[in-house]
């Protein structure tokens, strides 16, 4: 394929890119708001699903201009050859290739978070602000753009230079070798996360004895789960909205309850949320995600080694010459349609996963509890009670909160 009808395939899949999202995210805003379900009547009112559409309408808008202005960002840049001026620009200093694709990545990065940056401020300061949500400070949001920066730059420029060098040093066996690193990376990040990322931002606590741990550890004893620790993380520092999680593979267990969990749910609630979390663990999706996870890195990586080195691919983004930089992000232009295709499939997958531990928590401890948080977990965040079946196909993760209500009550 030539230069140029690359360029005119890149601005295809860019604008496809751009459009089918939003169409998925308009279909969702045309949703009629329902009349309050009877499962729901002592939870949530009429007015209550109103502010919910509100709050939807809101984040739709507020999404297609910051969407819209990405996009058209980005489409100057690929029509006007500026990737390839920035490239020409830093192999003007003389530098080594390696050192011209780490710069170059560099300043992607840190132009495209500037411009992110107002956007970014806007939802967390004005919308989520609005609604409720935000307890963010100013001076916790731009700390936390701080250590993400400091965060990118030792974990993700390491890894970063190691891809670009195993490419410029080791050719088109980069792919397998590199997969081989970012799996190991992988595992590693779940292993650690707790422990090592996650006190950078957010303050960890033991949980206090009391009603709540003994009923954790109950539990946790009674399916044979191998909890070793549970803290309490300060999620309130930033929102309202609540949750929890667990890490680690093998019999080093590590829960992590948000306050605000603890502080809007009784005991039970707690306990089945849990019992949810566990659910994931006894069957094994933790293991499958991450199995799926490495594959798809694996594929994605192969898929760049077969165009990785086309010389038409730099001139297509402005290029002069081949260039490994120019490449890789014009493969993550191409990937797009492939990437959406996957997404879907991950997106299926974990609706199921989630029906999946919600069986197990009403099985191994009940589903009214889990039910009640869910009903409060909902309201409390407004999320849509009657969603567009296309937009759950395409981009839910979990099952629409009244099918899983369903089941539980069932």
């Amino acid at each position: 394929m030539s230069a140029e009808s690359l360029t005119y395939l890149l601005v295809g899949i860019l604008a496809f890119g751009f459009l089918i999202p939003k169409i998925l995210e308009f279909l969702q805003v045309l949703r009629p708001v329902p009349e309050v379900p009877t499962t729901l009547s002592q939870y949530v009112t009429q007015a209550k699903l109103l502010e919910a559409k509100a709050y939807q309408k809101d984040n739709f808008r507020f999404k297609l201009i910051a969407g819209t202005f990405s996009f058209v960002f980005t489409l100057v840049f690929i029509t006007q050859g500026w990737f390839g001026a920035i490239d020409s620009w830093l192999g003007g200093f003389g530098l080594p290739p390696l050192l011209v694709s780490v710069a170059f990545f560099a300043l992607i990065f840190i132009g495209s978070d500037l411009l992110s940056l107002p956007f970014d401020y806007y939802s967390t300061f004005v919308i989520e602000e609005k609604y409720g949500f935000n307890k963010t400070s100013r001076l916790t949001f731009f700390v936390d753009k701080l250590k993400g920066y400091v965060l990118s730059i030792l974990v993700g420029g390491s890894l970063l230079l190691v891809f670009l060098s195993l490419i410029h040093y080791m050719g088109e066996d980069f792919w397998w070798q590199f997969w081989m690193v970012a799996s190991v990376f992988m595992v590693l990040v779940n292993l650690g996360y707790t422990a090592w990322i996650l006190p950078l931002f957010n303050t960890l606590t033991p949980l206090e004895e009391g009603e709540v741990k003994e009923k954790l550890l109950r539990y946790a004893a009674e399916v044979q789960f191998p909890l070793t620790h549970i803290v309490v993380m300060d999620g309130s520092k930033r929102s309202f909205k609540a949750n929890a999680f667990f890490s680690g593979f093998g019999k080093r267990k590590k829960v992590v309850l948000y306050d605000t969990l603890l502080e809007q749910h009784p005991p039970d609630e707690v306990v089945a949320v849990l019992a949810h979390e566990i659910g994931h663990y006894k069957k094994k999706h933790l293991k499958w995600g991450m199995l799926i996870s490495c594959l798809e890195v694996g594929l994605l990586l192969y898929l760049l080694s077969l165009v990785l080195f086309s010389k038409e691919m730099s001139t297509a983004l402005g290029g002069s010459s081949w260039s490994a930089h120019l490449n890789i992000l014009g493969f993550t232009m191409l990937f797009t349609p492939l990437s959406m295709v996957l997404g879907i499939g991950m997106n299926w997958m974990s609706r199921v996963h989630e029906f999946q531990a919600d069986a197990f928590a009403k099985e191994s401890y009940a589903g009214k509890p889990l039910a009640e948080a869910l009903k409060t977990l909902s309201v409390k965040t407004l999320s849509t009670i009657n969603p567009h079946p296309w937009y759950v196909f395409f981009t839910y993760s979990h099952p629409p909160l009244l099918q899983r209500l369903a089941r539980l009550e069932k």
